[in-house]
């Protein structure tokens, strides 16, 4: 991790943020799985269905965006769309399965995406923490410098006001003989 030319810090972790996809990705394509399973618990038929994760993958980004997670727009686009792709076809086998195995199904989607979402959380975490520092020590430097840039000067200005001390002595010397 570092900042760039301007100032930006800049992640390179597994976890920094892509263009169109990255590691957050796998986290919008299992909550997509998740939510497949449970419409047929509350009787939804697809539209309503579509509608719901649709509107609930949306929020989530616009929760990000309040959150001040920075993404690109075609990031978040696909995120809504990977959540999409891995809802419809999960909400239409999910019909073919006993609930028993739907439930266990959703329960272990549920564990994995919210464990990888943990994880990511996590690493932002430290990745904060690990900006806080740069910019820490970035700031300590730069007044290190610049206090030495005033010491500089104000010595400077001593050895000045030293050399017209001097001058004007030996002129009063001169006078007084």
């Amino acid at each position: 991790m570092h900042f760039d030319s301007k100032g930006k810090f800049v992640r390179t972790d597994m976890w920094r943020e892509g263009k169109w996809l990255d590691l957050w990705s796998v986290v919008h394509f299992l909550s997509g799985i998740t939510m497949g399973f449970f419409p047929k618990f509350f009787g939804l038929d697809a539209f309503p269905a579509y509608a719901i994760a649709f509107l609930l993958l949306v929020l989530y980004e616009m929760f990000e965006a309040l959150a001040k997670i920075e993404e690109t727009r075609t990031n978040r686009f696909m995120d809504v769309v990977v959540g999409m792709v891995s809802f419809i076809p999960v909400y239409h086998l999910n019909s073919l399965l006993p609930t028993s195995e739907s439930v266990i199904l959703g329960v272990i989607f549920l564990f994995a995406s919210s464990a990888l979402s943990f994880t990511g959380w996590r690493a932002s975490k430290k990745a904060a923490v690990f900006e806080a520092k740069l910019r820490e020590g970035i700031a300590l430097g730069k007044e290190k410098i610049q206090t030495r840039l005033r010491e500089r000067k104000a010595r400077r200005r001593m050895k000045k006001i030293r050399r017209q001390v001097l001058r004007e002595q030996k002129r009063l010397g001169k006078n007084n003989q």
